[in-house]
C-alpha cells in the first residue's frame, strides 16, 4: 500500500482531464440549482461496493448513506449523536426523496462478526453498532440455513426496513403514498441485484 496520496491525485488528474470537461455543466447547475435525488440509498461502507456503479447513477441522482452493514437504527431522538438517522432526517425531510433502499451485500464483514464473533479490535464501536441487527442472528440460528451468511445479510435489510418505520416522518410519508421503501442485496461474486419482495423473498431484479 502507498504512504502517501500520489495514486489518488493521479486519480483526481484524470478527473480533471477526462472528466470535468464533459461534466462541468452539470456539475455547475447542482451548484446553481442544488440537488434533487431520486432515491435515498443505505448502503455498507465495504469498498467493493459502490451503490453510484450498481445503478449506474452520475452526480446528484442519489443521496447515499454508508455504514457498516448497511444498517438503520430505531428512531431516537435522544440528542445523542446519530449519523445515519441524521442523513436520513435531511434526505426524507428536506430533500423529500421518493425512495429509500436498504442494500446490503454478499461477503459483509460486519454481518459474518454478527454470525460469528467480532475480533478484539472491532469491539468499541463495531460490536455495539451491530447490535441493532441482532434479531437477524437470532432468526438465522433458528432456522439454521444452508447458507447462514447470505440469511443474515437479507435479514439485516429486512430489520432496517422496519426501523426506518419506526421514524414517524417516514411512516407519514409511507401511508400517504409519497415515499417507497425497497430491500435488495447485491452479489460481489455474481454481480447479481435481489430485491425484497412483499412475500419476503428475495428475487433477482
Amino acid at each position: 500500500m502507498p504512504d502517501d496520496i500520489d495514486d489518488l491525485l493521479s486519480g483526481y488528474a484524470q478527473f480533471r482531464e477526462n472528466v470535468w470537461p464533459e461534466r462541468r455543466k452539470l456539475f455547475q447547475s447542482l451548484a446553481r440549482d442544488g440537488q434533487k435525488p431520486g432515491a435515498l440509498v443505505i448502503s455498507c461502507s465495504d469498498s467493493r461496493v459502490d451503490p453510484a456503479m450498481v445503478f449506474g447513477t452520475g452526480p446528484g441522482e442519489m443521496f447515499i448513506v454508508r455504514n457498516v452493514a448497511n444498517l438503520v437504527p430505531p428512531y431516537k431522538p435522544d440528542g445523542d449523536l446519530h449519523g445515519t438517522s441524521a442523513a436520513l432526517e435531511f434526505a426524507v425531510r428536506v430533500l423529500q426523496v421518493p425512495r429509500i433502499i436498504v442494500l446490503g451485500h454478499g461477503m459483509c464483514g460486519g454481518v459474518h462478526a454478527l454470525l460469528n464473533g467480532f475480533p478484539d479490535a472491532a469491539k468499541d464501536f463495531v460490536a455495539p453498532w451491530m447490535q441493532i441487527a441482532k434479531e437477524a442472528r437470532s432468526r438465522v440460528l433458528a432456522c439454521n440455513p444452508a447458507d447462514p451468511q447470505t440469511a443474515a445479510e437479507q435479514e439485516t435489510v429486512k430489520i432496517s426496513l422496519a426501523n426506518l418505520m419506526t421514524f414517524p416522518w417516514v411512516a407519514e410519508r409511507v401511508a400517504e403514498g409519497s415515499l417507497r421503501l425497497i430491500g435488495g442485496t447485491f452479489d460481489i461474486r455474481t454481480g447479481i441485484l435481489m430485491l425484497l419482495g412483499e412475500d419476503g423473498a428475495f428475487n433477482p431484479a
